[in-house]
């Protein structure tokens, strides 16, 4: 009898251990969590003709995670961030991506840049369950329907299109074309483009459609021409809107375009034209101030971008990866030190970052809406050097 109490306490005692063990020990089973780390992955293009735009997206985030670090980090963790390249291809996005969830294996994902890549990559992501806050993709099924896991710091494809028309009206157009590609990207901002011409009780005096590849686009300029059109409202990534550029302005045809934002480097795209004064009557959106503004908010991300990365020029994509990353660092800090990825989730649906350093406007979601930024700014080129000349604030 006094052995087998002897043996059940001692069951019990261990039975107990256990059980105080268990939180602790579930607690190191976080993914992509440790006492002292957090893990964070970027899916985006790091390779190919749209590398700039990736790498200085992601520059502009991990220079946010540098700063924080450098100050002890959140809730005594650093944050460290790996990057995985899609080329901004659907093929090449999968393995990126499970790259990141099976092989790091990452707490959450802050990146995506290509929409077409990005939608080819969401079902392993879901699939995963891993939260994912989205820096530069505009397909709007990306974040509509709700996903509880899904969250976007980027316009909307819908909202640009319809800003761009906005835009085109409110600098005089009367006779509006639209040029744009019909690949997934190109739809999921087409359609709703169609749809803002409806609802203001317009009609585009052309339509025409230009492959993402294109390099003469000497048939459209001349369609466009024929039609009188005063401005273009263009769907398109920067290879075949340089085309566009290039070959109206060589048959003397000089309209007002407006962009999206994948062409929003205006530097960039007037070094692939190659002619000056091809973009003088050239306007594109992006989400952020001006990197020439002043203020004292900017100047500090421009100084720590230059110290950690001195190679970088300064420039819009920063800007938009400080402010997305800006907008991280506060649902980590408010999710505290017991994070989970459910936990994580729940924190971001109610995100609220009132006034980012390099955004025009206020970065917000609610658990009924996903889609969290609803702001751009305009730019051109003046005198070699992009700046801003307007805004449009928009609403679903």
């Amino acid at each position: 009898m006094m052995r087998m109490g002897i043996r059940t306490l001692k069951s019990a005692a261990l039975a107990l251990a256990v059980a105080f063990a268990a939180p602790q020990a579930m607690a190191q089973e976080v993914i992509g969590v440790t006492d002292d780390e957090i893990l964070i992955g970027a899916l985006g293009v790091l390779t190919g003709p749209l590398f700039r735009n990736g790498k200085t997206i992601y520059d502009g985030v991990e220079t946010v995670y540098n700063e924080v670090n450098a100050a002890g980090g959140i809730h005594g963790r650093k944050l460290r961030y790996v990057r995985e390249d899609d080329v901004c291809k659907p093929d090449q996005a999968v393995p990126a991506v499970k790259k990141l969830i099976y092989d790091h294996k990452v707490f959450l994902i802050h990146g995506g840049g290509c929409s077409n890549a990005s939608l080819a990559a969401k079902p392993e992501i879901e699939k995963a369950g891993v939260p994912w806050v989205i820096t530069a993709s505009t397909a709007p099924q990306l974040t509509d329907p709700v996903n509880p896991m899904i969250f976007t710091t980027m316009l909307a494809g819908w909202m640009e299109t319809a800003g761009q028309l906005q835009r085109v009206i409110d600098l005089g157009a009367k006779k509006i074309a639209i040029v744009a590609q019909h690949d997934a990207w190109g739809e999921s901002r087409y359609t709703p483009l169609l749809d803002a011409f409806k609802a203001k009780g317009m009609e585009p005096v052309a339509d025409e459609e230009l492959s993402p590849e294109a390099t003469d686009a000497t048939p459209v300029a001349l369609q466009l021409q024929a039609a009188g059109a005063d401005a273009i409202i263009t769907v398109l990534f920067p290879k075949a809107a340089a085309a566009l550029l290039r070959d109206m302005y060589k048959i003397g045809y000089k309209p007002i375009v407006v962009g999206g934002s994948a062409i929003g480097d205006i530097k960039g795209l007037n070094d692939a034209i190659g002619i000056d004064g091809a973009l003088a009557k050239f306007q594109s959106l992006f989400p952020t101030k001006s990197p020439l503004d002043p203020s004292e908010d900017v100047q500090k991300w421009k100084a720590a971008v230059a110290k950690y990365y001195p190679d970088d020029e300064f420039m819009v994509w920063h800007m938009f990866g400080i402010a997305s990353g800006q907008f991280m660092v506060k649902a980590l800090e408010d999710a505290g030190r017991d994070l989970t990825r459910e936990k994580i989730a729940k924190v971001l649906a109610t995100t609220s970052v009132p006034d980012p350093d390099t955004y025009a406007g206020p970065i917000a979601c609610t658990p009924e809406d996903h889609q969290c930024y609803k702001s751009m700014a305009w730019f051109a080129l003046k005198d070699g050097e992009q700046v801003q000349v307007g805004e449009t604030h928009l609403s679903q």
